[in-house]
């Protein structure tokens, strides 16, 4: 089965095409931070008049990459939320034109499911469940127990903000460039993790929930001062910013390890399955590779961990032999938590 997928859930513009699930005959993305950085984050408005000037020009170099024809591809898979909805509804309707033209049937993807199974995708033969899956974004922080592909029970989720939202967060009260994750590990790496001294949220009879929103607040007050704003003025020297991003990834990063391995132990767990675009942060790998070497851990490669069309098409040749395929009432939403899922 040939999939042909579309990502247009944030600011990345993504067409793949894949076989059989896992073999990616082409994985175009095209990127927006160039457009974005000059603001600090993802405007959305913006982010979807980009949607819209590269989207045919995406899908038309995915398939010459991939050297096929609409005569070979099978089915159409569009991921339909969560994110934003603007961004969301172009890339649903160029899915929905597509299979009305090209009489393709039509499938829409969780996001957030499709970010674990892109870890996945070099390891079909492999037993890896029961699994618990780590999802690790600029947009998501959550927990979820994984039976087997479609089957999911949700055991955390953020509060607050997502782990790398409040990277971003962070960065920006650094007066780093946007997108901070990738800034604040850099600093951190020069940094002292041990003086500041941070705490990360907890949620009470919630174990394995997260807040980072206090973690942020923290970070605040280590740059502005007790009563600062974040508008207020920044008077630490470079050496301070480096202990203040080392703090800050080792609070954080500690925390997400914990929970994990408490999440997967309570669920008898014999794997963990990482996704998102935070899983890039080497820091995180080193402690968990340290703390959980008891555990297999699957982790998607570089091309698979930030938004792609890749795990869309991918995940959708099992979603279309466990739910079949959609009709032309598929709507763009927000909001896909797992328990709402169709599942064997």
């Amino acid at each position: 089965m040939i999939i042909l997928g579309i990502e247009s859930t944030c600011d990345e513009t993504g067409c793949a095409i894949v076989k059989d699930g896992r073999e990616i005959l082409a994985n175009v993305v095209t990127s927006q931070i160039d457009l974005h950085e000059q603001y600090g984050g993802v405007v959305p408005e913006l982010a979807c008049r980009r949607h819209i000037d590269v989207m045919i020009p995406v899908i038309k170099e995915a398939l010459e990459e991939a050297n096929v024809t609409l005569a070979d591809i099978d089915l159409i898979a569009v991921a339909n939320g969560p994110g934003l909805i603007g961004a969301l509804l172009l890339g649903v309707h160029a899915a929905k034109s597509l299979s009305l033209a090209w009489n393709i049937p039509l499938i829409g993807i969780n996001h957030i499911e499709a970010h674990l199974y892109a870890a996945i995708m070099s390891h079909p033969e492999e037993d890896i469940f029961p699994a618990l899956g780590v999802v690790l974004s600029g947009g998501h922080t959550s927990l979820v127990k994984m039976d087997n592909i479609g089957c999911y029970q949700s055991i955390g989720n953020t509060i607050d903000d997502a782990i790398g939202e409040a990277f971003d967060k962070v960065a920006r009260l650094l007066d780093l460039p946007y997108p901070g994750g990738p800034q604040v590990e850099r600093l951190a790496k020069d940094g002292d993790p041990s003086r500041y001294s941070l705490t990360a949220g907890r949620v009470k009879g919630r174990p394995f929930d997260f807040s980072f929103s206090g973690l942020k607040t923290g970070v605040l007050y280590a740059v502005k001062g007790q009563n600062g704003q974040k508008e207020s003025e920044s008077k630490i020297t470079l050496s301070q910013k480096n202990d203040i991003a080392a703090s800050f990834q080792k609070t954080a990063v500690e925390d997400v390890v914990s929970k994990t391995l408490n999440a997967a132990k309570n669920h008898q767990c014999k794997s963990l399955i990482f996704g998102g675009g935070v899983t890039n942060n080497q820091y995180l790998r080193d402690q968990f590779q340290l703390k959980g070497n008891h555990c297999n851990q699957y982790w998607p490669s570089s091309g698979l961990s930030l938004d792609n069309a890749a795990m869309i098409a991918g995940l959708a040749f099992h979603r279309a032999h466990i739910q079949g395929a959609d009709d032309l009432n598929l709507e763009a939403i927000t909001r896909i938590g797992f328990n709402d899922t169709r599942s064997t």
